[in-house]
């Protein structure tokens, strides 16, 4: 089971919080996981489109693409933040 977040634009670009969905056995990186997502939701489609970057958190921790990606992850999307 992963649970997956959703955060700020993103949350208003899929029209949820987030999901609870069952381990992909074709998922082992982000990458391979916004792949798995982009193929089944057609809002987290058009939100990556037209986002034009998206960070990812696993367990808390900001990784790239090619951060592994295990059942019973925490895993969150949220824009870039900015400071000031």
């Amino acid at each position: 089971m992963l649970l997956i977040h959703y955060f700020a634009g993103v949350r208003e670009a899929v029209g949820r919080d987030g999901d609870r969905i069952e381990f992909p056995g074709n998922v082992a990186t982000v990458a391979d996981l916004i792949r798995h997502l982009r193929m089944s939701d057609n809002r987290f489609e058009r939100m990556m489109s037209e986002q034009e970057q998206v960070l990812v958190a696993v367990n808390q921790a900001v990784t790239g693409q090619e951060g592994a990606v295990a059942d019973g992850d925490e895993i969150a999307f949220f824009p870039p933040m900015s400071g000031g």
